[in-house]
C-alpha cells in the first residue's frame, strides 16, 4: 500500500523549534489527574461506545461548538547503555493508548515507572508518549490527565514525561473547535465532527474535555530526537512538508493550530493520518530521508498497529486470518524503523519499552 493510501480505515469512507511544555503547577487538578474517576470491571462511563477491532464507531451527535483555544507560545548498532546521554536516566517510549487507561497503568507499573498508587516512581528516567491518547477506548481524558500529572511528578524527581502530537489529538481539537464546519477534504465536503465519530470519538471524552486539555494538546511537539532515536507519531514522510529541522516542524504545527483555520487544521490532520511509508520495499529509503533531514539513526513511531504492518489484518468483515501475538515492538525497514502500536484497540498489547532495544 502506498503512503497516500494509508488513511485511518474509517477515513477511506469519508472522506512546534524544540519547545518544551513547562512543568504544570501542583494544583488540585494536576495532583488528582489520572486517579479519578476509575471504572470497575464491567462498568463504563456514560456515553462510552465500545469499539471492536480498531474499526470506526458511528454515534449520533449534534453539531459541535466552535471553540477558540489560545496557544501559548544496515544501520550502525545503537549504543548499549542503560543511562541516557548527559547523565539523564533511561529512555522509555509508549505506543498508542487510545483511552485504555487501565492497560496503560498496568504497563507503566510493569516497567517500574509508577508505583501501585499510580505515582511516578522512576526518578530521573525519561518517558515519551508517541501520541493518540483518546478515541476508541473508554477513558481518553483519564489518560491525558495521567500524562499531565506524571509530567509534573517526573520533573520534580529529576526526570521527565513528555508527549508527541498524534493524529487523534488533532482530530479531537478539530472536533471541539470546528464541530460541523465544512472543510475541504480533497474528496468532497467533510467535517471534524463526522471524522471524529467515524474514528472512535467518545461522547464521554468530549463531555469531560476542558480548556486545560486542549491547551496541553495544542502545545505538543510533532517530533523529537532522543539518544539517536527520531521519535514521531506517524509512519509518514509528511513531516517534511512542515520544515527541514525539528524546531521548524514543531513551530509550524503549533502555528497552524494557533491560526485556528479549519481547512489548515484539516490538512494537518490528514497528513498526520497517512501511514505505511516505511513498510514496503521503498521503506528504508523513506526512513533514511527523514533521518537525513532531522537526525538520528533509527525512527520510532506509533500510529500503524503492528498487525497492519505485518499484513495480518484484512477487511472490516472480521474474517482476518491468524495473527501473531504481539509481545513487543516491530523492527523493520532494514532495522531502521521501530513500530510501537501493539494494537490495544484490537485486543493487542499496549507497549511500554526501554530504548535502545536489544540487538
Amino acid at each position: 500500500m502506498t503512503q497516500g493510501a494509508g488513511l485511518e480505515p474509517a477515513m477511506r469512507t469519508a472522506t512546534v523549534r524544540g519547545f518544551r511544555v513547562p512543568p504544570l503547577p501542583a494544583s488540585e487538578h494536576v495532583r488528582d489527574a489520572g486517579k479519578a474517576p476509575r471504572y470497575a470491571a464491567g462498568e463504563e462511563p456514560d456515553g462510552y461506545t465500545a469499539t471492536q477491532r480498531d474499526l470506526p464507531v458511528i454515534s449520533p451527535g449534534g453539531p459541535g461548538d466552535t471553540v477558540v483555544v489560545p496557544i501559548v507560545p544496515e544501520p550502525q548498532p545503537l549504543p548499549a547503555r542503560s543511562e541516557g546521554e548527559g547523565g539523564l536516566g533511561p529512555l522509555y517510549v509508549v505506543g498508542d493508548v487510545h483511552g485504555y487507561l487501565d492497560e496503560l497503568l498496568a504497563a507503566l507499573r510493569a516497567q517500574g515507572l509508577i508505583d501501585t498508587e499510580g505515582n511516578w516512581a522512576a526518578g530521573n528516567a525519561r518517558l515519551w508518549f508517541l501520541g493518540d491518547f483518546t478515541d476508541r477506548g473508554p477513558d481518553g481524558i483519564g489518560v491525558i490527565d495521567l500524562v499531565m500529572r506524571l509530567s509534573a511528578e517526573a520533573a520534580a524527581a529529576g526526570g521527565y514525561c513528555k508527549a508527541l502530537m498524534g493524529n487523534h489529538e488533532l482530530l479531537l481539537i478539530g472536533a471541539k473547535r470546528f464541530g460541523d464546519t465544512p472543510v475541504n477534504s480533497g474528496a468532497g465536503t467533510a467535517t471534524f465532527q463526522a471524522a471524529w465519530l467515524l474514528n472512535g470519538g467518545q461522547k464521554a471524552d468530549m463531555d469531560r474535555l476542558q480548556d486545560v486539555h486542549l491547551q496541553w494538546m495544542s502545545r505538543l511537539d510533532a517530533m523529537e530526537l532522543e539518544d539517536d532515536h527520531l521519535l514521531v507519531h506517524s509512519d509518514t514522510t509528511a513531516y517534511l512538508d512542515y520544515g527541514d529541522s525539528l524546531e521548524a516542524v514543531n513551530d509550524t504545527v503549533r502555528e497552524t493550530l494557533t491560526r485556528n483555520d479549519a481547512d489548515e487544521c484539516w490538512d494537518l490532520f490528514r497528513k498526520f493520518t497517512k501511514r505505511f511509508a516505511f513498510r514496503d520495499d521503498s521503506g528504508p529509503q523513506a526512513v533514511q530521508e527523514l533521518l537525513g533531514v532531522f537526525g538520528g539513526r533509527r525512527i520510532v513511531h506509533g500510529h500503524s498497529p503492528i498487525p497492519y504492518l505485518l499484513g495480518e489484518v484484512g477487511g472490516e468483515d472480521g474474517e482476518d486470518g491468524p495473527r501473531t501475538v504481539i509481545e513487543g515492538p516491530h523492527v523493520y525497514a532494514d532495522g531502521l524503523a521501530v513500530a510501537m502500536d501493539g494494537g490495544v484497540t484490537m485486543a493487542g498489547k499496549l507497549l511500554v519499552v526501554q530504548l535502545p532495544l536489544p540487538n
